[in-house]
């Protein structure tokens, strides 16, 4: 994790929750993300942790609680803002620049149909750019960078394979030099060497980027080769939440026991 003078937390959740008819989704969840940290979201299917993720990145408005961010300082000032007083552009341009979404399927996060380098180029348009010969050199520049051959820039992505689609979907999300990024089960699906390849290229990224990240997943091997931090989720509630190696190596609540158990076990 890059050191950073902020004082602020980047990002601030604060009795969070989503409601879905009698049942709280998620539920009371509280925390904060600080300027180049890894917080890993960990617990089985239906323990809240994407319905978090969603809130969070202001995919779904929350029925309990708020969410706030540390607006860029040098376009902003140095406000830190409740997002749910922006406006739904502002909320909008937040999330094409200064934030990132790698959704679990590729698919969900790539545009198929036009080539991998429209898909990188688009959201540095976003910003105003219009350069042909520059928006393609960035494309180029960034496939590379995630281990993707650039000769390839005029394919689409359905002639890459699944692997290849989550390394441009990550191209897409980085290009424009979000400082979060949201990632929902980034190695879910994929083959074992592909999974252990993909995860060297984001621990190396998060790094080399300083990026803040929340990365939801089912994997505890995920959560302890990247996150800093993780929380733990049961029943749309966080039932424990330290530092990563601390948590797996001695848990407290006997759900994240378990979790840790049923993993070692053979």
């Amino acid at each position: 994790m890059r050191a950073t003078t902020d004082p602020r937390p980047l990002l601030s959740a604060r009795g969070l929750g989503k409601r879905y008819g009698a049942r709280w989704a998620c539920r009371d969840v509280g925390f904060d993300l600080w300027p180049g940290e890894v917080l890993a979201v960990v617990g089985e299917s239906g323990s809240g942790k994407t319905t978090l993720l969603n809130l969070l990145a202001q995919r779904v408005p929350p029925d309990a609680g708020t969410v706030r961010y540390a607006l860029r300082d040098e376009a902003e000032g140095s406000e830190t803002v409740d997002l749910a007083t922006l406006s739904e552009q502002r909320r909008r341009t937040l999330a094409r620049t200064d934030w990132g979404f790698v959704e679990q399927h590729a698919r969900d996060g790539l545009r198929m149909t036009v080539s991998a380098g429209a898909n990188v180029a688009e959201r540095l348009m976003a910003l105003g750019g219009s350069h042909y010969g520059r928006l393609r050199a960035a494309a180029c520049d960034w496939m590379a960078r995630v281990e993707l051959d650039p000769a390839r820039v005029d394919d689409t992505p359905e002639r890459f394979s699944g692997g290849m689609q989550q390394r441009l979907q990550i191209a897409r999300n980085l290009v424009t030099g979000p400082r979060l990024v949201f990632m929902d089960e980034p190695t879910s699906g994929l083959d074992v060497s592909v999974q252990a390849r993909l995860l060297d290229l984001l621990r190396s990224l998060v790094d080399d980027l300083g990026l803040s990240c929340v990365i939801v997943t089912h994997d505890l091997a995920v959560a302890r080769l990247l996150a800093q931090r993780m929380l733990v989720m049961k029943d749309g509630a966080v039932v424990e939440q330290g530092l990563t190696d601390r948590v797996l190596d001695d848990p407290q609540h006997p759900y994240t026991q378990l979790l840790v158990t049923s993993v070692l076990q053979p």
